[in-house]
């Protein structure tokens, strides 16, 4: 597979790859102690709430690197941003249809899914800090420089020199 042009990408994937390892270690530190206060509905509060922030926090980076697939199109920039917005709209609709089916039920710690919920969102920002500034990001992405003129197409070029001012021998285009 060739390397994606758009320099956000391996950024984001290293962002997802880390977050699925810390979300592993999160949802064991909060399993047990959400089973430590309150046995068996804390345990499943604090996989649930984990679970979740890990897929809301998942889905705008997974939108991005889906939407970059699209660089260079036309309408790169249109489908990038519809497909980003209906990400985020997927996610308030599952969060508003996730949080009325769990209030009020009895297998959830309120406390406890709450917390865990916010020690996730608190993990993925700490995780979205660390890839960005240990990444390279060249300040001037997503370009390409022009390439240097070869030999044959201008004579006597030295490189780096400025290229020949005309003589006035040249026809004039303006005439055309």
């Amino acid at each position: 597979m060739s390397p994606s042009p758009v320099s956000s990408t391996p950024i984001l994937r290293r962002t997802l790859i880390w977050s699925g390892v810390a979300t592993v270690g999160l949802a064991v530190v909060a399993g047990a102690l959400g089973f430590l206060f309150a046995h068996v509905p804390g345990l499943v509060s604090g996989l649930l709430g984990v679970l979740l922030a890990a897929l809301f926090l998942a889905i705008t980076a997974i939108s991005i690197l889906v939407a970059n697939r699209w660089y260079g199109d036309p309408l790169y920039v249109q489908l990038f941003f519809a497909i980003v917005l209906g990400g985020w709209l997927l996610k308030l609709g599952v969060f508003v249809v996730v949080m009325i089916v769990l209030s009020g039920a009895p297998w959830i710690h309120p406390m406890t899914f709450f917390l865990s919920i916010v020690a996730g969102v608190m993990m993925s920002l700490a995780i979205d800090v660390l890839v960005l500034t240990r990444m390279r990001l060249p300040h001037v992405s997503d370009t390409s420089l022009p390439t240097e003129v070869p030999e044959d197409v201008a004579p006597g070029v030295r490189k780096g020199a400025p290229a020949p001012a005309p003589t006035g021998d040249e026809p004039d285009s303006s005439t055309r």
